[in-house]
């Protein structure tokens, strides 16, 4: 008793200044993140640019909590007087605002398609999806256009920060990047359980290793609370501008970061008592979103990290929108007015606990992956065989489900902004998207990717081997969503076994919200084709010179389609216009050129 005397009185100490010894602590952490941050900055600031993004924001944020705590109330009690003034001037400067806003609109959609026509084909393919959800729509009487405009303002403003300024440009690329640096540490634990032989060779141990780890992350990240406060701050922005419930803003922000299933737990309470429109909503933000346990596969594949990203980020919003555009609020939801609502972070212990209990979770997710592959591949590869026979009952050769799908969806695929050439390509993989999931899908798009960029010919006699750089994002941010009929069957039994009562309601809401979802993914895809900015061709003369035709690339495939466009081949002589004829190594470039693309200049 003796011995454990001083254990026993420093333990009360403890206890007793708690809050001083918790100050003392963070204020020392904060001392020494100061004097690293100091050092890495004067040592090579270029280096540290990464982290001094990264304290900026935390600081900011960290800043504003300790403002709005102990300031908040004077400053809102401040600018009440000016609130009042606002709230009387609204009715007509509401209006304002909105002709502003429209003009402005206007005048940039002119200015800018001026230079890229094919364009303003996106902006009609925006316009009447939006116009056949409305025609869908459960009580069109009912819609809150405020909802809808903002969650269209809100999907516009983030896509034309993403896709058009130069900051938002680098700065999702240089998240996709680290995101692709911090998958490629799986290697480390599947090399190690497979062996270098397998996940080189293995699709199976390449890939699927990639869902074990995100979801260990992600796990780790819902104990620290970093998610939750991430969900929160988003939701909010949702919340205040669109006027929606807290309820269902909530699901849908959670959406952008896990799957259709997980996102509804985060309002698992809540879910009884919820309207069926917040229902709606709640299904619609789980279609039209991926996972990003899932996301970090499709990164794997060779699919844009950056697109992946937005595609995600756009689709809250606007899945908001098109939710209640599509089933509007007719009953009075008892969450409306409120606050925030409570989330909770977790039943684990610690944060190793966190980390083997997201590992182990994401074993059912990885079975699930490979056991659908299985069986749908092997499904399609049936369809395929059975539609191959019929059609050779009646002399039609190669009939398939891909090319029933590229006709049916064709005209789709083109009003989303692929070219009339590419949109066969694209309307099939939506079709796969659609009927099978979007896993096959994205996986035949990074071939399509593939081909492209090691330079092989855009034909190879009537079967395209790849799609435009144009089409390839118009279908990246089409795909990126759940909203599949495989998908039905999981959000079903997913909010079913969470409240058992409303089977009934969830499944009389169900395919509107999978209609919505489809719907959402090909609006983003829309707004991709409209915001994109084709990519400029450098040099070729300098390319030329500087490249030894070991091996093709995308940009060699470009510049020799050039360099055939500029020979002419008269009589048996071949010269050059333009540019070209003025380079004496351009015969010579065009012999390398032929060697591994036909062209009638090639005969010469």
């Amino acid at each position: 008793r003796k011995a454990l005397q001083p254990a026993s009185k420093a333990k009360h100490f403890c206890k007793a200044h708690a809050k001083v010894l918790r100050r003392v602590i963070l204020g020392l952490l904060g001392v020494a993140y100061l004097c690293y941050f100091i050092a890495a900055c004067y040592l090579n600031f270029q280096r540290a640019l990464a982290l001094v993004v990264i304290t900026a924001v935390v600081a900011f944020f960290i800043c504003w909590d300790i403002f709005k705590k102990h300031c908040g109330a004077k400053v809102l009690l401040l600018l009440h007087p000016v609130g009042k003034c606002f709230q009387k001037s609204w009715p007509w400067l509401k209006w304002l605002l909105w002709v502003a806003i429209l003009a402005g609109l206007i005048v940039w959609l002119v200015l800018d398609t001026g230079r890229n026509p094919e364009q303003l084909i996106s902006l009609g393919g925006f316009c009447f999806l939006v116009l056949f959800l409305f025609a869908c729509s459960k009580h069109h009487g009912a819609v809150s256009w405020r909802a809808v405009f903002w969650g269209l303002g809100l999907e516009f403003l983030f896509g034309l920060f993403v896709l058009r300024t130069t900051p938002g440009i680098q700065a999702f690329q240089w998240l996709g990047d680290q995101i692709q640096y911090f998958l490629g540490y799986t290697t480390a634990g599947s090399s190690f359980v497979f062996g270098n032989t397998l996940i080189e060779e293995v699709f199976a141990f390449q890939t699927l290793p990639i869902i074990v780890f995100f979801s260990c992350v992600m796990s780790i990240l819902y104990y620290l609370g970093v998610m939750q406060w991430l969900i929160l701050k988003i939701s909010w922005l949702l919340q205040v501008s669109m006027g929606t419930t807290p309820t269902e803003t909530l699901s849908v922000a959670g959406n952008i970061f896990v799957g259709q299933t997980e996102a509804p737990l985060l309002i698992r309470p809540y879910l009884p008592d919820m309207t069926l429109s917040e229902i709606h909503a709640v299904m619609t933000g789980g279609f039209s979103t991926i996972a990003g346990s899932v996301m970090g596969a499709y990164i794997s594949f060779g699919i844009d990290a950056a697109s992946l990203i937005a595609a995600s980020v756009m689709a809250a919003p606007c899945a908001l929108a098109m939710a209640k555009l599509v089933y509007p609020e007719v009953e009075e939801s008892k969450f409306k007015g409120k606050a925030s609502i409570r989330l909770s972070s977790g039943e684990e212990q610690n944060i190793l606990e966190a980390a083997s209990n997201g590992a182990a979770t994401s074993v059912g997710l990885v079975a699930n992956i490979a056991a659908n592959l299985i069986a749908f591949l092997a499904v399609l590869e049936f369809i395929n065989a059975a539609l191959r026979w019929f059609g050779e009952m009646v002399d039609i050769e190669g009939l398939t489900f891909q090319v029933i799908c590229s006709y049916v969806l064709m005209p789709v695929a083109f009003l989303m902004g692929a070219d009339w050439a590419d949109s066969p390509l694209v309307a099939e993989l939506l079709g796969i998207k659609i009927f099978l999931n979007e896993f096959v899908a994205y996986q035949q798009l990074a071939t399509y990717k593939k081909n492209r960029l090691m330079g092989l010919e855009e034909w190879d006699g009537n079967r395209k081997q790849w799609i435009s750089e144009r089409a390839e994002s118009i279908t990246t941010f089409a795909l990126c969503g759940f909203a599949n009929l495989s998908s039905i069957g999981i959000t079903l039994g997913g909010l079913a076994s969470m409240v058992p009562q409303r089977k009934g309601d969830f499944a009389s809401v169900v395919l509107r919200a999978l209609l919505t979802g489809i719907c959402v993914s090909m609006l983003n895809a829309c707004l991709a084709g409209l915001l994109h900015v084709p990519t400029k061709v450098g040099d070729c003369a300098m390319f030329f010179s500087t490249t030894n035709f070991s091996s093709t690339s995308y940009t060699m495939y470009t510049c020799c389609k050039q360099l055939f466009a500029s020979s002419v081949l008269q009589n048996g002589t071949l010269s050059f216009t333009g540019s070209w004829a003025e380079h004496t190594e351009s015969k010579s470039w065009l012999t390398e050129c032929c060697v591994y693309y036909n062209h009638t200049s090639c005969a010469g």
